[in-house]
């Protein structure tokens, strides 16, 4: 039998159990890693989208520096919704066990997100909107320099950057609009948390309009905007934050003043809201990326505890100090010889000379450096009273460094012994290190070049701090105590996040345990509570993921013996991105393998 072309693709058709269709009609399906490369693109596009903010600060993708969504609004939550629903129904699609491990991690990675994310909807976070970890209104004020993560070098990014605060007034008329709901509902921030976020919402309400900080970019024009556009660009900004911009952040101060101050809860923890500990459950797992409950993880806390301060105690015993670890804490805390600092250049330029300690000894560490540079900034005045010190990662196009903010509240009271510490933690090879090189995979979809998991980065961050010790900086005594009274802060942290939100710590019980247990001051061990109590679960991150990376290593030393090389376990650790512990233990462990030969 002789059967032309088209009968022939129908015959193939039909004995494959298909309907008889045209052969122009027959498309065969992509492969796996296609269709997978597809979604998730369209996920990575979908979600920048929602959270263009978010796209600004982690990309630097020009195609969002103009967009605004409100975050807090009931549709853009079914928004959310959908997204992630739709997401897990096409992954269904694609079985993981054809993909190559590149690609399984993607898989895995995706579905990971949306699961995460869709969970987290449950929970009526989007109540408490004007809460100490960077608002929104705060967030703009603090972009409107040009300094931040908010370009400012053209014409196009002013007006740019003007739409968005064009949408502030409509932000925070849905906040309030949140909060009054949420105050029906019990739901609301503590009382201590709504005092700390009257300040800064004093420095935003202006009594001159013109002095506002959202005009702060308009005090000196760079020079990639030209003189022609200047003045029509400065009526538009003026207008829009007198006529638009003030009066609503008025509106905003007096609201939180007068009707959601009184309202505010005496509880610390979200435990203390009905559903409350199940909702705390849900942000250890999303933070930890483990299935480990708050019960274990302040067991671990204390162990910890007890373990640094054991290790304290021989520093102590090394430099002679007689008298307990509290009172040498105390005394390293308020030796003058330590505070030597007078002006805020001379803090900056401390981290400097640190910084080039640190260039010198990576290359023993790491086969790869990122490209991107890292700068040293002081905090913005505006966030000074609230923030902590931190990263900002560089542009994907190279405008932007990384950035390494400190905060800086009073140059003669900034103190030594942890600034090594700090520095490796939140510039390199911490931060900086992970974030930047991670940019830098252009090979790997871009959903996991901007891919944040808060076990892998603030993990990989204090194991860094831990990295100090093998290039030599900890050899000082003072120094290595400043180590350990960091990592003590953060087996600290274990215990009194899941004190706070688990057990019903007070905040005043958690404060007490911090200044018993760290040496801290009342004012330090007030902020570093009230971050806790702002960010439930967040802090639980830092010795969960470190934790997992010694073992990891260490698990990698003994099998490999001589073969073991710290510079390519680094590698195998950053190569493939941020990911959940569990992920990075599978590959470690696949890695190990090969390597055995």
């Amino acid at each position: 039998m002789t059967l032309d072309r088209r009968s022939f693709h129908r015959f193939l058709a039909a004995s494959a159990g298909l309907a008889a269709v045209p052969a122009v009609l027959a498309k065969p399906r992509p492969s796996a890693a296609t269709e997978l490369a597809t979604l998730a693109d369209r996920y990575d596009a979908a979600r920048w989208a929602l959270f263009p903010m978010d796209a600004t600060e982690n990309t630097g993708d020009p195609a969002y520096e103009g967009k605004f969504e409100i975050e807090i609004a009931p549709e853009h939550r079914k928004r959310q919704e959908r997204l992630y629903r739709t997401t897990l129904a096409q992954l269904k699609r694609i079985d993981p066990a054809s993909l190559s491990a590149s690609d399984r991690i993607t898989w895995d990675l995706l579905h990971h997100e949306a699961t995460d994310k869709l969970a987290l909807l449950a929970y009526p976070w989007w109540l408490m909107p004007v809460g100490i970890a960077d608002s929104v209104p705060v967030r703009l004020a603090q972009w409107a320099s040009g300094n931040a993560s908010q370009p400012l070098k053209t014409a196009a990014n002013y007006r740019h950057f003007l739409k968005r605060l064009q949408a502030l007034p409509a932000w925070i008329a849905q906040a309030m609009r949140n909060m009054d709901e949420g105050i029906a509902r019990g739901i609301v921030l503590p009382r201590a948390l709504v005092e700390r976020v009257l300040p800064q919402l004093e420095m935003l309400d202006k009594a001159d309009p013109l002095a506002s900080p959202y005009l702060e970019g308009l005090k000196k024009f760079p020079d990639g905007v030209p003189q022609a556009d200047r003045a029509g660009i400065e009526a538009a900004y003026r207008d829009t934050v007198k006529t638009a911009i003030a009066p609503a952040v008025h509106r905003l101060r007096v609201y939180m003043t007068e009707r959601y101050l009184p309202a505010a809860r005496s509880t610390a923890g979200i435990g203390a809201f009905d559903g409350g500990r199940d909702w705390y459950r849900l942000q250890v797992r999303s933070f930890t990326t483990t299935s480990m409950d708050p019960v274990q993880i302040h067991e671990l806390g204390l162990k910890e505890v007890a373990r640094i301060r054991g290790e304290m105690l021989a520093v102590r015993d090394k430099l002679g100090f007689q008298g307990s670890l509290e009172q040498f804490l105390l005394h390293v805390r308020e030796d003058p010889a330590l505070k030597p600092f007078r002006t805020e250049d001379q803090v900056l330029q401390a981290y400097a000379a640190i910084n080039e300690k640190v260039k010198a000894k990576l290359p023993g560490l790491f086969e790869r450096a990122p490209k991107a540079a890292l700068a040293i900034k002081a905090i913005e005045p505006i966030r000074r009273e609230t923030a902590s010190d931190q990263y900002s990662p560089p542009a994907a196009d190279g405008s932007r460094p990384g950035i390494f903010y400190t905060v800086i509240t009073n140059p003669a009271e900034s103190s030594t012994p942890s600034m090594t510490a700090l520095f490796l933690h939140e510039g390199q090879p911490g931060h900086h290190y992970q974030m930047a090189l991670q940019q830098e995979l252009t090979s790997l979809p871009r959903l996991r070049r901007n891919a944040w998991y808060d076990a892998f980065g603030e993990g990989w961050a204090l194991y860094a701090e831990g990295l100090g010790r093998d290039m030599g900086l900890y050899e000082d005594p003072i120094t290595w105590l400043g180590r350990l009274s960091m990592e003590l802060h953060r087996a600290v942290r274990l215990v009194v996040d899941t004190g706070l939100h688990d057990k019903g710590w007070s905040r005043e019980q958690t404060m007490k345990y911090m200044q018993d247990v760290e040496g801290r001051t009342e004012d330090s061990a007030r902020r570093a509570t009230e971050r806790y109590m702002a960010w439930p679960g967040q802090a639980l991150a830092y010795k969960i993921g470190e934790l997992k990376l010694l073992e990891l290593r260490e698990r990698a030393r003994q099998a490999l013996g001589a073969k073991f090389d710290i510079r390519k376990f680094h590698t195998q650790v950053l190569s493939e991105g941020a990911m959940p512990l569990s992920l990075l233990q599978a590959r470690i462990e696949r890695w190990i393998e090969t390597q055995r030969g």
